[in-house]
């Protein structure tokens, strides 16, 4: 993530799969309870599974998308390991209404189920009582028109003025607002969903998408990759599709399509040098949409399908350092993942180190320093401004009790950064660019806490060197607030140019004979940020 009308229908097991006509999805429950898969059983204090007792494997959506109620309503379908055997299993929700609960996908027996004390921002745990030999939990319900998780826009609100759009935004806890699910960053399903829309509507979700509109509403959408909760995305609208290659493409309004296709017409290539950098990218197709301007973050990382603001498209492609970052996410965070949201810089400040290294190989090594001076001087106003000595300002943080949007914050992404950063520079690049490739190989589609990675590192790459690990500093970077003192800033020449060329205007010369044929809108900015770093 980059900091920034129909009737009321009721449902039941007959109308949504007359309505839907989703008879024909089935799936073989053995199948999926006997994958194996690693799951983190460090507590998370933001989610209420027992992911340790029972953990959920794969989720089945059928939704009918409501825009005149501003609802979500049908069925999730559960199917989950018993791995103890217990009689329980525990879900998030938050502001959902849960009508029935069905054992088994006969749903042929209903289960009992209770819903627990709510906790603000984390909702209220959902407990249905269960059999050791239970596959799967089928929940019929339907979404609050205030989730959190969904953004419900009137047609004015959009580009095109003519048609609603919806868009949702999961990360960090709000799945749970618009799917009943085990909301926890260390825990991974794959999913299969079914979309019915209004006509004239496209639904494109973070799994494999549709890229032109049924004339009935239906879409249908497969993940077969296992993601956290968080990376759960759907958008529904006015929505046209245009390719960049063979593996990507950007969804977007048709008043903006054309544009947005030009602006990530280096996507393609971003890919190959990420590839280059830390091996095969493992989705199959990395497609882009862009929102309307409501969208309240720069980026977000759904796998295949990256959502971005509309604020990116400035007509000279000096943005698109946005779609470089959302696409790292596909190696650090989607890839291999936060266990808890206490270290999210597992997921953002690897992102930013990649990020910046796949502008640099396409762009150029000054062009990636500017940004990274830019970002440097944010951090460093971040830490005045919470205090140096603000437990809010090391790697690894105590959310509990918190909302972990509160952990978005320059640290996790700069503070990261410079962590990385700051190995790289005492192993050399080689040796540590081989070092990521092995972790992100070995690490594929599981979850990481902070001690297991530094564990690794210590494993694989400092290997008892007491030289090494003492200049690394590692306990500071990570559990110490404030920078260590081995912290290194970086620095530009770019504010000089353009001080430069700005004294040259001032004193008469023509804008035309003016030294500015490669800057962008950075150049601006880190200049600014640069004047007032004292």
């Amino acid at each position: 993530m980059k900091p920034r009308t129909l009737s009321h229908l009721f449902f039941n097991l007959s109308v949504i799969v007359s309505f839907l006509g989703l008879g024909a999805l089935r799936f073989d429950a053995v199948t999926y309870a006997q994958k194996p898969q690693k799951v983190s059983i460090e507590m998370d204090n933001h989610s209420f599974a027992r992911e340790e007792e029972a953990v959920v494997k794969h989720l089945e959506l059928e939704l009918i998308v409501d825009f005149s109620n501003r609802r979500l309503s049908g069925v999730a379908t559960l199917y989950f390991n018993n791995t103890t055997g217990t009689d329980k299993l525990y879900l998030d929700t938050r502001d959902l209404t849960i009508k029935n609960v069905y054992l088994d996908t006969a749903r042929k027996e209903k289960a009992d189920f209770s819903l627990g004390e709510s906790v603000p921002n984390l909702g209220q745990p959902l407990v249905v009582n269960i059999e050791p030999e239970t596959k799967a939990v089928v929940i019929h319900y339907e979404t609050d028109p205030k989730a959190a998780a969904l953004q419900w826009l009137e047609p004015e609100q959009t580009a095109g003025k003519k048609k609603p759009f919806l868009f949702t935004q999961s990360q960090a806890i709000l799945a749970r607002t618009w799917v009943p699910c085990q909301d926890n960053p260390g825990v991974r399903m794959t999913y299969r969903a079914k979309i019915k829309t209004p006509p004239g509507m496209l639904a494109v979700m973070s799994a494999e998408n549709d890229t032109t509109r049924n004339p009935k509403g239906l879409y249908e959408f497969y993940m077969p990759q296992p993601i956290p909760s968080y990376l759960l995305a759907l958008a529904v609208g006015d929505i046209e599709f245009r390719q960049i290659s063979e593996r990507c493409g950007v969804f977007a309004e048709p008043a903006v399509v054309d544009k947005a296709a030009w602006e990530f017409a280096d996507t393609e290539k971003m890919i190959v040098a990420a590839e280059e950098l830390y091996g095969p990218y493992r989705w199959g197709r990395y497609d882009i949409i862009v929102l309307p301007p409501s969208f309240p973050f720069g980026g977000m990382e759904n796998p295949r399908l990256t959502f971005v603001t509309p604020t990116v498209l400035a007509g000279d492609r000096s943005l698109v350092a946005l779609v470089a970052h959302e696409l790292a996410h596909s190696w650090s965070g989607n890839l291999v993942t936060n266990a808890t949201w206490n270290e999210i810089w597992l997921n953002e400040g690897f992102t930013v180190y990649f990020e910046r290294r796949i502008i640099e190989a396409l762009y150029g090594k000054e062009y990636a320093t500017m940004r990274a001076a830019l970002d440097y001087q944010d951090l460093l106003k971040e830490i005045k401004d919470v205090g140096a000595a603000s437990p809010d300002t090391k790697l690894y943080l105590d959310l509990k009790g918190r909302d972990p949007d509160d952990a978005v914050t320059h640290i996790p992404y700069e503070k990261g950064y410079f962590f990385l950063r700051t190995i790289e520079q005492a192993v050399g690049r080689n040796t540590w660019d081989m070092f990521l490739r092995g972790y992100f190989e070995k690490y594929a589609f599981q979850s990481m806490t902070t001690e297991g990675f530094l564990n690794y590192l210590e494993d694989q790459l400092i290997m008892g060197d007491t030289t090494l690990s003492g200049k690394l500093q590692i306990e500071e970077w990570v559990y110490t607030p404030g920078l260590p003192t081995n912290f290194e800033g970086v620095y530009s020449n770019a504010p000089a140019k353009v001080d430069t060329e700005l004294q040259r205007w001032e004193g008469g010369t023509s804008p035309i004979e003016l030294q500015t044929s490669r800057w962008n809108t950075h150049h601006g900015c880190i200049s600014c940020a640069t004047s007032h770093s004292t």
